[in-house]
């Protein structure tokens, strides 16, 4: 489980699908139509089967996906698996989204160099309070199954816990790639991370998981599930990967560290502006996976894009006002293209930025404003070293003038009646206070 989310190559040795007896050769055509632009559907043939008899005994799959809640917020990455839970739920089965409150604890160990830092029971709350807020923009919450983990992990024996560990080996834990890299280089692995994919993979035999999702980085974890669960007495699930989404840079994977990511909170302006930054070459898998957009629909963008019907920028302002109405609603892809328009045809600053009074900017002892205080206080910059990049790197206006790099503290008076612009889609006008 990672904080929501590729590849084959995570699994080394002799446990793997191939390892398991899974056909990893089944074509896409064969594939139900549930297991559109996953990039893996094991074992071949099973979750055909699953649906057919769902259908012949009149009994809805129970379809598992599970989140760590070990940040805030969530973007477009984590919202393809979420996507594809949704379709399951559309098509009449039993979304199970599992919040692990518990595992959030261990930390997901998967493409990790290092341990992960523990974070608090507290923060894990926090957490998983807006995991789910924002995982209702794209599940429908009246028709999913909301469980945490801590309702069977916390509950477990030593008994229990004896049981469970006993169903794996050390030998077969350390054939993940990463648990590998870190042994051979002498790095730590604690025994928490080891429990890891155990933990998660006992939360299928809880929930009695039909069908397990997660990102192609979650292939060793998902697959534990299945392994664990006919020492159970239960049926094994069958396992459906996602791809995972290239950030806005085109290049890596989406991560708010990286800063190449749309989250899901963000204004539609700013998640069209973002889109409209998308390398050409990224936007087929960008309607794949993040435009939700119909299957056919994307296909048929997908096919005009390769054939030259469909010009690059006419395609990309359709994913921007797709991306825009799929967490925002009607208009609001249109409303945001504008405001893009106006920004940049135009150049002009926009008659609807938010604005404070002067009254409100944060003053400091020496009766001055740290400005990179008051960008993470206002301008919703994610961190004090992320302000102070943005000044750095000249992407700091004042009524349109760049801010000098060096400049970190500024008088109240130097401020008043402004407009501050950090980057190019955020602005604030600061009014004289009364």
């Amino acid at each position: 489980m990672s904080p929501l989310s590729g590849n084959i190559d995570l699994i080394v040795g002799g446990w793997g699908p191939r390892g398991m007896g899974l056909d990893m050769t089944e074509p896409a055509a064969s594939l139900p139509a549930l297991a559109a632009n996953a990039a893996d559907a094991l074992p071949a043939g099973g979750l055909a089967k699953q649906l057919a008899k769902a259908e012949e005994d009149g009994r809805p799959l129970r379809i598992k996906l599970g989140v760590d809640p070990t940040s805030s917020d969530i973007h477009l990455g984590h919202c393809v698996v979420l996507g594809k839970l949704r379709e399951f739920q559309d098509a009449g089965h039993t979304a199970v989204l599992i919040i692990g409150d518990y595992t959030a604890r261990v930390g997901d160990p998967s493409q990790r160099s290092k341990s992960r830092p523990m974070i608090t029971g507290e923060e894990i709350d926090a957490n998983a309070k807006t995991y789910v807020e924002q995982a209702a923009r794209i599940l429908d919450m009246d028709r999913t199954e909301v469980r945490f983990n801590g309702e069977w992990l916390g509950a477990m024996s030593m008994d229990d816990l004896f049981a469970l560990v006993s169903r794996s080996t050390v030998a077969r834990l350390l054939e993940r790639d990463d648990f590998a890299k870190r042994y051979k280089a002498n790095e730590s692995i604690t025994m928490l991370e080891m429990l890891y994919p155990l933990l998660q993979g006992y939360d299928s035999v809880a929930i009695d998981a039909d069908v397990e999702l997660g990102g192609t980085d979650q292939l060793y974890n998902v697959l534990m599930g299945r392994d664990l669960m006919p020492s159970y007495g239960k049926p094994a699930q069958t396992v459906l990967t996602m791809p995972i989404l290239v950030g806005t840079d085109g290049t890596d994977k989406m991560s708010k560290s990286l800063g190449n990511y749309i989250g899901v909170l963000d204004a539609p302006e700013e998640m069209f502006g973002k889109t409209m930054s998308i390398p050409d070459a990224a936007m087929p898998e960008w309607f794949r996976l993040a435009s939700g957009l119909p299957h056919a629909e994307r296909e048929d963008v997908v096919a005009r894009l390769a054939s030259g019907e469909l010009p690059p920028n006419e395609a990309k302002r359709l994913l921007g006002r797709s991306i825009a109405v799929r967490f925002h609603g009607d208009g609001s892809g249109t409303a945001a293209e504008a405001h893009f328009d106006t920004l940049f045809r135009a150049k002009e600053v926009p008659d609807d930025i938010p604005s404070i009074s002067a009254t409100q900017l944060p003053v400091n002892e020496d009766g001055r404003i740290f400005l990179p205080g008051m960008l993470v206080e206002h301008m919703g910059l994610a961190s004090g070293n992320e302000a102070r990049r943005m000044i750095t790197q000249g992407s700091v206006k004042i009524d349109g003038e760049v801010l000098d790099a060096s400049t970190l503290e500024m008088d109240p008076a130097q401020l008043t009646g402004v407009v501050l612009q950090v980057g190019k889609r955020r602005f604030l006008r600061i009014e004289a206070g009364a």
